[in-house]
């Protein structure tokens, strides 16, 4: 059952398998495109040695069901290798684990396939050949932060440049690029391993997550001292980052300083190619989107269906909207007087940045997402 549970994931393109007991049902759902589907329903008697199998390839105590514990597993379905990371809390009817796949041998992005539009893939391409300073990439969890930095690493990675990265976990392995693998067990935390990498001469150091104030502190440093630093922060929009650092207790003048772009991104779902179905947008359809789409009202555009081919939910695929604030003089120095996001995020606009939701709008009026998708990820 377990077997048949990865592989059918896995071809599905799932990101994460629950596994939730409830009192009188285990119900198994999938996480396919960011939303979950309920997926299997297998009898209850067989949750104890379900999860019992799980736990064996995990290398977890079996014996041990009162604390959350986690663990992780390889498998090899096919020709894949799948890394499986799994998670388990005890709750009132037994435990409840969650696997979340990371496919090895997965295909790797690069930039031109990220759709993104030539404005902003001009200016993201020129922003990564930079010689020093920080690019943060922000966003919730599973918006393809990681992703994204990847990309940009392969895209300037070359043989005369020394590339070091630290994360939590290393997500796939890069040609010619030092990754380091954070382990609190053996002590090496960001702040520790930032320190030793900036010993190791890099000319660019990608850093997992900025959490604490010593990760921000030393980022920042070494950005400040000559080298290119990527890392991602976990804010609603580009502005919010500046807010997230002063807050993390970064001086204000040493952000001004060393931050040279702040990159927002969230993915929104393709809608599926078989079925999506052509409307004209009217006014009423764009009511909440606080004036954003006015100018396209009477442009045909599509919205979802659903049929065999993409589950019945409308949507194949993911693909990623972004919102790119350069800080030029004039926002280094707002940031000197003030870290209220709004007030950064007006002057930005004003200096053309292109807001998440404008860009959502962009990729409506191709045909590639729906309104609705939009406004499901992006707030304003």
């Amino acid at each position: 059952l377990v077997n048949h549970m990865i592989s059918q994931a896995v071809k599905a393109g799932a990101s994460d398998i629950h596994i939730e007991p409830f009192q009188d049902v285990l119900v198994v759902r999938y996480r396919i495109d960011g939303l979950l589907y309920e997926m299997l329903n297998p009898p209850k008697g067989v949750q104890a040695s379900l999860i019992s199998r799980i736990k064996v390839m995990a290398k977890m105590n079996i014996a041990e069901k009162r604390v959350p514990q986690d663990g992780r597993a390889q498998v090899k379905i096919g020709d894949q290798e799948i890394d499986i990371r799994i998670s388990t809390v005890p709750i009132s009817h037994g435990e409840r684990l969650v696997m979340r796949l990371l496919n090895k041998s997965g295909y790797f992005l690069e930039f031109s396939e990220f759709g993104l539009t030539d404005k902003n893939y001009t200016l993201i391409n020129k922003i990564i050949r930079q010689n020093n300073g920080i690019v943060l990439v922000t966003g919730p969890t599973g918006s393809g932060k990681t992703t994204t930095l990847y990309a940009a690493l392969s895209e300037i990675n070359s043989s005369d440049k020394n590339i070091i990265t630290i994360e939590d976990p290393v997500e796939y392995n890069l040609k010619g690029i030092g990754q380091i693998q954070v382990n609190t067990k053996t002590g090496v935390t960001f702040a520790k391993g930032l320190r030793s990498i900036v010993r190791q001469d890099p000319d660019i150091v990608l850093i997992g997550e900025i959490r604490d104030h010593e990760t921000a502190e030393i980022a920042i440093q070494s950005a400040l001292t000559g080298h290119l630093v990527f890392s991602t922060l976990h804010t609603n929009d580009s502005a919010g980052a500046i807010t997230r650092l002063v807050d993390l207790g970064v001086e204000p003048y040493l952000i001004s300083s060393s931050v040279n772009t702040v990159i927002a991104q969230r993915l929104v779902r393709v809608l599926c190619e078989n079925c999506k179905q052509e409307y004209q947008l009217e006014p009423s359809h764009i009511k909440t989107l606080n004036g954003v789409g006015e100018k396209y009202i009477g442009e045909y555009i599509y919205k979802p269906k659903g049929c065999s081919k993409c589950f019945n939910t409308g949507y194949l695929g993911r693909e990623a909207i972004f919102e790119v604030m350069l800080l030029d003089d004039e926002l280094k120095s707002l940031v000197l007087e003030t870290s209220d996001a709004n007030q950064i995020k007006e002057a930005a606009l004003k200096a053309g940045m292109t807001t998440l939701r404008q860009d959502g709008m962009l990729k409506v009026l191709k045909g590639i997402s729906s309104i609705g998708e939009v406004l499901r990820v992006t707030q304003e």
